[in-house]
């Protein structure tokens, strides 16, 4: 699987789960520690659970892939799922416009999502 592959994979599954303002940072060429980050939204620490464990169990029961590591808590109201190439940052609603990452990276391009 592509890291593109995995990043649209991941974006779906956060969307199933109900995440909200789903986005895809195209990284490559501009980090050297990623390809992609996939950024979302929940409305409260039980629905950032619920997107983080979404992602993380579909894509081991459906494709064998493990993140290498899940940092954060939904308490913390930030879930940081980092597949090497892919990093999926899961907010509360209120950090993702305090930490802003997508004006940090604005050089990056965003994929096209599927509706």
């Amino acid at each position: 699987m592509t890291s593109e592959e995995l990043a649209r994979l991941c974006a779906a599954y956060a969307n199933d789960k109900h995440a909200e303002e789903v986005v895809v940072l195209d990284l490559r060429g501009i980090s050297t520690f990623t390809d992609f980050f996939v950024i979302c939204s929940g409305a409260s620490e039980p629905q950032l659970k619920a997107i983080a464990g979404g992602i993380t169990d579909r894509l081991r029961d459906e494709h064998g892939v493990k993140p290498t590591a899940v940092d954060g808590y939904p308490l913390s109201q930030w879930v940081i799922v980092d597949y090497g190439s892919v990093v999926v940052h899961i907010f509360h609603e209120v950090k993702r416009e305090l930490y802003s990452l997508e004006d940090l990276w604005s050089d990056a391009p965003r994929l096209e999502l599927a509706a």
